[in-house]
């Protein structure tokens, strides 16, 4: 690796990142749209992907600090370089476990602008100290007044799962962003961003003039890393994961994409990379699973389980119509809108004619890290009591160790019973479609998703393991090998050129576990 060259993680400072010489993927094009047309905006994008950082380029073009742009794209498009009072307020310091920490957070942040604007003993709200600060920054500039929020959001997303809190919290920030609908004459321009859009917080349901550019095709690239800017900017960093990964630049370009790639925010438009994991792997000149390390979506894979949600269907299959899909209302039943706000699903397709989305996993990094999370709500005493590998079933199955496969699955599902007790069939059909497509990771798998497919089928070098498991106590392993006959779940496999087996699978519901199969081999 180039070490002259410095990768900016976690850096979310301009004016550091660009006095201290690090990388900068260039989004000032954008910086320069957004303030020409001037309207307030909200800017919805997962986590750790550049929205502080493209909140600070604002501050820093607001302050006209000219010399700070200096080969970017704005500095052949701004001639004027005009400077405002800016307040930017990052809502990001706190983790909003009492509401005495939003207090908290909000008093420090207006007590710093406080000591450069003044205070007013009337003012005895943070409402009302905002508004002053806004009319005291302008009638002293003479310039009206910038207002970035970062992470608007946070308090609201850290407190869903405690309603209580949840709806105190949003009923004082509805009051305190509420100040920006009277504020033109002091209001030069105003930003925000977060996660997701919270359509009961009054700064989007009585700021008529907000824009929303989350899902607006112009600005689909004003986070993340889209592949156009991978390769301008990171060759070398590219070469060199290659050369640790004994993979050709082509090869390693895959893995980046399969991995990193697959976000969009906008239909029609190119997909970006998560820039968190991009950078991290490149640092690391190691493939990881950098994003979903950083925070597990616990409460998310929690409202999908408490919905008793189609788990199967996440691949691709979910369906959501367009006005739902940019807001959330807490206490929905449909957790769609905040998986894709989050990041966890992101749009494959859009069907004009009936106004829906089609949604899917970006990418392998989110896939199986959610499926994960997933496994953990579903069984976590077999994760964690048990010897479990998918490693070690794959291992298993490359050796032709069928029995050792099965014995595995037997202790894996033996544990799970305490978690599910006395729960349903499809409690356990769940169950099983998280486990074997966990080893997506390291084989081709299939598992079960429409009628006329065998349960499970994996793909080795030299075999193909066709499986059928039947779970009624008087379905047996040998009905299921006759299923995988007569339904002709090996044609097409038939002409494939590797050996096929056959097993047949039957669980025991008093045992709650596998109870016995049977293999054949074919050709």
């Amino acid at each position: 690796m180039d070490f002259s060259r410095k990768l900016p993680i976690g850096i979310q400072d301009f004016e550091s990142l660009r006095q201290d010489g690090f990388l900068y993927v260039d989004k000032t094009a954008y910086i320069y749209r957004i303030v020409n047309e001037g309207r307030p905006y909200f800017l919805g994008r997962p986590r750790r992907f550049g929205k502080s950082l493209f909140l600070s380029t604002l501050k820093a073009y607001f302050e006209g600090k000219k010399e700070l742009f200096k080969g970017l794209a704005i500095a052949d498009l701004e001639k004027d370089w005009v400077k405002y009072p800016v307040f930017h307020l990052d809502l990001n310091i706190s983790n909003y476990t009492k509401f005495e920490d939003l207090k908290i957070a909000l008093n420090v942040l207006l007590s710093h602008l406080e000591e450069k604007w003044g205070t007013d003993s009337a003012e005895d709200s943070f409402p009302t100290r905002l508004a002053g600060l806004m009319r005291r920054a302008s009638e002293k500039t003479e310039k009206r007044v910038v207002v970035l929020i970062d992470e608007y959001d946070k308090p609201l997303t850290s407190t869903l799962g405690n309603p209580e809190l949840h709806e105190k919290i949003r009923e004082a920030l509805s009051g305190f962003y509420g100040v920006f609908k009277t504020a033109d004459p002091y209001l030069r321009f105003l930003m925000l961003t977060g996660i997701t859009k919270f359509s009961k917080v009054s700064i989007f349901s009585q700021l008529n003039q907000l824009q929303d550019i989350s899902m607006n095709k112009y600005y689909a690239g004003v986070c993340g890393i889209s592949e156009t800017e991978l390769l301008a900017n990171f060759e070398p960093e590219i070469n060199s994961l290659g050369k640790n990964l004994n993979f050709s630049y082509e090869e390693t370009l895959a893995e980046l994409k399969k991995r990193y790639d697959g976000y969009h925010f906008c239909e029609n438009t190119e997909g970006v990379y998560n820039p968190f994991s991009l950078l991290n792997t490149f640092s690391n000149d190691a493939l990881r699973y950098y994003w979903f390390s950083t925070g597990t979506p616990t409460f998310l894979a929690k409202m999908l389980k408490d919905a008793d949600f189609d788990i199967p269907s996440l691949e691709n299959d979910v369906m959501i119509e367009a006005p739902a899909i940019t807001d959330y209302h807490a206490g929905d039943e449909n957790p769609l809108p905040l998986l894709y706000q989050t990041g966890y699903l992101t749009i494959k397709e859009f069907d004009v004619h009936f106004n829906e989305y089609r949604l899917g996993f970006p990418n392998e990094e989110v896939k199986y890290g959610f499926l994960r999370e997933l496994q953990r709500l579903y069984s976590p005493h077999a994760l964690f009591k048990s010897e479990f590998s998918i490693s070690k079933f794959v291992r298993e199955l490359e050796a032709a160790d069928v029995d050792g496969f099965m014995t595995r699955i037997r202790a894996f599902f033996a544990d799970i019973a305490y978690d599910l007790n006395n729960k349903t069939e499809k409690d356990f059909q769940k169950t099983f479609y998280l486990l074997f497509k966990m080893m997506g990771q390291f084989v081709k798998t299939e598992v079960k998703s429409a009628i006329g497919r065998a349960d499970l089928v994996v793909w080795l070098k030299d075999t193909i393991y066709v499986f059928e498991f039947k779970l009624p106590e008087n379905a047996t392993a040998e009905k299921a090998l006759k299923q995988i006959d007569d339904k002709g779940y090996l044609i097409p496999y038939s002409a494939d050129g590797r050996k096929v087996v056959k097993i047949g699978a039957e669980f025991s519901r008093a045992e709650r576990t596998l109870s016995r199969w049977v293999r054949e081999d074919v050709g």
